[in-house]
């Protein structure tokens, strides 16, 4: 068994309306690389987002008085502060620099996935992640599909910081055509034991790897190619990576 991820050449600064499609088939034969059933893109969030117009200028937001007392508690500007709140469904945890919150996506993340970094752009513009990552997965994989005649997997990945352990780590936040998750659950262990709670977190073991060879400081190579992906591509979304409130027991 073998997994082979090719970080992408030639990718460009994306810009809104940008074809992400075309892009990424000129850097694939930039590659040298013919694309096979099963293969599987990666994509940096960022390109994403810039591509669907996800910017926005902090000059044009009007905090409102709950992203005022909020920014005072955390000592962040209060107009992101502002764009925290509209992109959230709930602030879980806040204090000096930091606020963590349930995303309106479903998942928990810092600041809701807003990012200052590599924004080409005059002003103080800030990055939101997409409307919608598992739609925008699709329509990245139907036009691939479509030029390649291959069936192909697209994920759209961020960097999350987790609870209970330092740095941040490439997770799946958005997908379609391979699974989030897959079920070992009934399957014997080498000694025969069966498997009763294992439940693998594919997409995201693949994010992380992926983000291996993405730069993530200078965000020079923001798609990758991978092959060998070593579980059966089929239909997946972020919901089934999203932990059940009525399980969760840290909320």
């Amino acid at each position: 068994m073998s997994l082979t991820i090719t970080s992408l050449p030639g990718i460009p600064i994306i810009k809104p309306g940008d074809d992400l499609v075309a892009i990424i088939l000129t850097s694939l034969r930039q590659a040298d690389i013919s694309l096979l059933d099963g293969d599987i893109l990666v994509l940096a969030q960022k390109i994403v987002s810039k591509a669907e117009g996800r910017l926005l200028d902090l000059a044009q937001v009007t905090p409102s008085e709950a992203a005022r007392q909020l920014a005072a508690a955390t000592e962040k500007d209060a107009r992101l502060v502002e764009l925290i709140l509209r992109e959230s469904c709930q602030v879980l945890r806040s204090r000096p620099g930091s606020i963590i919150v349930e995303h309106r996506l479903g998942f928990v993340s810092a600041s809701a996935g807003i990012d200052h970094s590599n924004i080409q752009a005059e002003g103080e513009w800030v990055l939101l992640l997409p409307e919608n990552p598992d739609a925008s997965a699709r329509k990245v994989r139907a036009g691939l599909e479509k030029a390649s005649g291959k069936r192909l997997g697209v994920m759209i990945i961020d960097s999350h910081g987790r609870a209970w352990r330092l740095g941040t780590v490439g997770v799946a936040i958005g997908l379609d055509g391979m699974p989030g998750l897959v079920d070992l659950r009934g399957q014997p262990d080498l000694f025969g034991y069966t498997l009763r709670i294992t439940l693998i977190g594919a997409a995201d073991e693949l994010a992380a790897g992926a983000s291996l060879v993405m730069d993530q400081a200078a965000e020079g190579t923001p798609v990758v190619h991978v092959r060998g992906f070593p579980y059966p591509l089929g239909n997946g979304s972020l919901q089934e990576l999203l932990r059940p409130k009525e399980s969760d027991m840290f909320r």
